[in-house]
């Protein structure tokens, strides 16, 4: 999995988005300096597989609050989902699903999927009615047996691009 540097991104803060010792990040690209990165850069990231070698991806509209479920570029399933509310916007970029974690308790439902940005993830919800609402901490929400039914289609490793 190659990670390419954002705009004030450190390396530690890389190593929490992916959730991947520090030192494995350093050994895994030993010709960069850890305390220079520079946007643009690639930083390779152990343990994931490349993003191109999975059929699918995912495609989540924050306006329209929808999930678009994709394998190989075709439209597979559509879902509704509630986004991030004023204070707490749900992030914007290409990240990848890092882990899955079934019945995590609490608002996460039954099933959460973390995003490769810390405290961000795809899960259930114990409210079903705020499904299509802005109401979120950032998190993207969906029915329990959407969250469930997708984290059974996908792998570890698949694209998820969060657009306005």
């Amino acid at each position: 999995m190659i990670h390419t540097v954002q705009r004030g991104e450190t390396l530690s803060q890389i190593a929490r988005d992916y959730r991947a010792p520090l030192s494995k990040i350093i050994s895994a690209n030993q010709s960069i300096n850890p305390n220079v990165l520079f946007i643009g850069q690639s930083i390779v990231i152990p343990g994931y597989p490349d993003p191109n070698t999975l059929p699918y991806r995912m495609e989540v509209s924050i306006n329209n609050r929808r999930l678009r479920l994709l394998r190989d570029g075709i439209l597979q399933k559509e879902y509704p989902i509630a986004v991030g509310r004023i204070v707490y916007n749900t992030p914007v970029g290409d990240f990848i699903i890092i882990n899955k974690a079934p019945n995590p308790g609490g608002p996460f439902g039954t099933m959460w999927m973390s995003l490769s940005k810390e405290h961000y993830g795809i899960h259930g919800t114990n409210d079903p009615s705020s499904i299509g609402k802005a109401v979120s901490r950032g998190c993207i929400r969906m029915h329990n047996k959407d969250v469930e039914e997708l984290a059974r289609i996908i792998p570890i490793g698949t694209p998820v691009s969060i657009r306005p």
